[in-house]
């Protein structure tokens, strides 16, 4: 057998045993956007050097595309004595099959300006934020 042969051998060998699905675009936009609507984020987060992790929760009513890289979240966000609901205009990138909302200075009305990124995979979350002089980890469950 030649080289170019065991090469090719190889390459349909590893091909024919990769675990991994091709999922399109939009079937992840679309697995995205329901396991996002209607759910809860609930969680713990921390701030600046202190190691205490403080609770969180965001309540999404629903998440829909706009168009391009952005998406609508009409959110509900408890936090210490905040509780309001707006909708945010968020601009979501793909690392693989993986969603990260991207957020740089934005404000967001009655909490002021933010600057994060947020990854979900499966029924988790895990991201980092800053807000003014302070930022830490956030992370949690997705709960329908």
């Amino acid at each position: 057998m030649g080289k170019r042969a065991i090469v090719a051998a190889l390459v349909l060998l590893v091909m024919g045993c990769s675990k991994k699905a091709d999922t399109s675009r939009a079937e992840l936009e679309k697995r995205f956007a329901e396991s996002l609507s209607g759910a809860t984020l609930e969680g713990h987060f921390t701030m600046g050097k202190d190691a205490k992790l403080r609770d969180d929760k965001y309540t999404i009513e629903k998440v829909s595309k706009i168009g391009g890289n952005l998406w609508l979240f009409q959110a509900r966000v408890q936090y210490g004595s905040r509780d309001v609901t707006v909708p945010m205009p968020l601009p979501v990138e793909w690392a693989g099959d993986t969603p990260v909302v991207e957020l740089t200075d934005l404000t967001i009305p009655g909490l002021g300006t933010y600057t994060a990124r947020v990854l979900f995979y499966g029924d988790q979350y895990v991201g980092t934020w800053k807000h003014k002089d302070a930022g830490g980890q956030l992370f949690g469950r997705i709960v329908k």
